[in-house]
């Protein structure tokens, strides 16, 4: 069903209630606290843990437990978690519910990573509908937060099978569907399949939030009007611009964006290799054996962000190139400002 693009409603998933109908994605290496708090701030409106392992949960290991770490105020927040066992899955949700953190529980069916696959879990869910449904069900009789599941279209071309997937989600008990319109053998590459978002709205009666392909508001907007999907996830978009939430949730109320300027862009990096350094400091600190150098394991962490976030705020590449060579997180910070904030940076901008 297509709808207008001057109606925006609230998503609604079980009891929870987004005022607008945007999520961050989960990234593994990427949405970690610091920025899921970031992108809430600038109109996102629920994010996701990475994902986490529901056997490393149920046996309380450390690292495991490190990912369901939340900072006061990040909410709506999603505890993603994988397993193959109806029964380990229920325990770890029980579990992640008992935290009194999150909102929601989601499923991961649709990783196409090689070692969660062979363990049975995540895309490889998408073989046995069935098993899937027993998971879903196994999970919603165990917890009262609402329970949803992220998968993809399919498995590959011969095995796009999304339409049996959604009904067994749906008949499991689940609240809504995260779908990701890309087969998992296309992972991210290829646009995003708008008729299958379509189709699989039109055959379940729960919400669909579609992902994949999304970059700005143009493109979040059009797939809301040709799909009629009731929420947009955002993925790696967002690396490196948080404020793709911003453009969007403005396109979405009729209001004007304000793009960030340098001071903005320096804050936002500042904070999140910061928050970065504390969190990997404190998991440091938690090893039988403490790593010798936690500010650099930060700062490597933190390139892959750090190289988005200058492109997007428009530093010049030679400029980029010294700053992704630092390993220390205040001198890294300096620098970041000094190119930000020069005039050459805004004569740059401008070109």
């Amino acid at each position: 069903m297509r709808r207008p693009l001057s109606v925006v409603e609230p998503l609604r998933i079980g009891s929870l209630e987004l005022s607008l109908p945007l999520v961050l994605a989960p990234m593994a290496g990427y949405t970690d606290s610091t920025f899921r708090t970031i992108c809430l701030e600038r109109g996102c409106g629920l994010v996701f843990t990475e994902l986490v392992s529901s056997e490393g949960i149920v046996r309380d290991n450390t690292r495991t437990l490190n990912y369901l770490s939340t900072q006061p105020g990040e909410r709506p927040i999603a505890a993603h978690i994988y397993g193959s066992d109806p029964e380990v899955m229920a325990r770890a949700a029980r579990r992640v519910e008992m935290l009194g953190r999150f909102d929601l529980i989601d499923i991961n069916a649709g990783c196409p990573v090689p070692k969660i696959v062979r363990k049975g879990s995540g895309v490889a869910l998408m073989r046995d509908p069935y098993r899937l449904r027993e998971i879903v069900h196994a999970v919603v009789s165990a917890v009262s937060l609402p329970v949803t599941v992220k998968t993809r279209s399919g498995i590959s071309p011969d095995n796009a099978n999304i339409s049996q997937v959604a009904r067994a989600i749906e008949e499991g008990g689940a609240s809504a569907i995260f779908l990701h319109a890309r087969l998992a053998s296309s992972v991210h590459s290829g646009p995003a399949d708008l008729d299958v978002l379509c189709r699989v709205k039109a055959e379940v009666s729960i919400p669909v939030i579609g992902n994949g392909g999304i970059t700005n508001a143009q493109n979040a907007l059009f797939m809301l009007k040709e799909t009629g999907v009731d929420g947009i996830m955002v993925g790696r978009a967002a690396i490196g611009n948080p404020w793709v939430f911003a453009e969007i949730a403005a396109e979405l109320t009729h209001n004007k964006y304000h793009p960030p300027g340098a001071r903005d862009w320096v804050n936002a990096m500042t904070r999140h290799l910061r928050g970065l350094y504390t969190a990997m400091s404190h998991e440091n600190n938690q090893r039988k054996r403490p790593r010798p150098y936690p500010e650099r394991a930060a700062c490597n962490r933190f390139r892959g962000h750090l190289t988005k976030y200058l492109r997007h705020a428009g530093c010049p590449a030679r400029a980029r190139r010294a700053l992704l060579e630092q390993e220390e997180v205040e001198p890294l910070l300096r620098l970041v400002r000094k190119a930000l904030q020069s005039p050459h940076f805004d004569e740059h901008r401008k070109q």
